[in-house]
């Protein structure tokens, strides 16, 4: 049955990113909408020896940027936001879990970059996260 199945690749993976961008309701995606997406197999080393992590499927997603509350309206322009999408290991998270589609982990991690956008730190983050379920 699976014989024939590709794992979903790059492409597939900011496609499914940009679905779950343009699904968040117009208020978060207005205020998140300078932010660039962009998907790779694994962060680079450098990331993760910033965040002392060896293991490159610890990190499934990243924010770049100066987040919105930061910013200087009268001082230079900040460069474009960013936020990473780390292909392998969220597929590794999917195979793992296997409760839940990949289409929602992926929406998960952008979701997470994007609090991060908006000033929020993890901890913060998951609160709001545990409040939700």
């Amino acid at each position: 049955m699976w014989k024939d199945q590709l794992a979903p690749s790059l492409d597939d993976f900011a496609r499914l990113a940009r679905e779950a961008f343009d699904a968040l309701p117009d208020p978060f995606r207005s205020l998140a909408g300078d932010v660039v997406i962009r998907v790779d197999d694994f962060a680079d080393d450098e990331v993760l020896a910033g965040f002392g992590m060896e293991d490159p499927f610890e990190l499934t997603g990243l924010y770049h940027g100066v987040d919105i509350g930061l910013r200087d309206s009268m001082g230079p322009a900040a460069d474009p936001s960013r936020i990473f999408l780390y292909r392998r290991p969220i597929l590794d998270e999917w195979c793992e879990r296997g409760d839940v589609g990949l289409s929602e982990i992926i929406a998960h991690v952008l979701i997470h970059e994007i609090g991060h956008h908006f000033g929020l730190d993890d901890d913060q983050i998951h609160h709001i996260e545990d409040e939700a379920d």
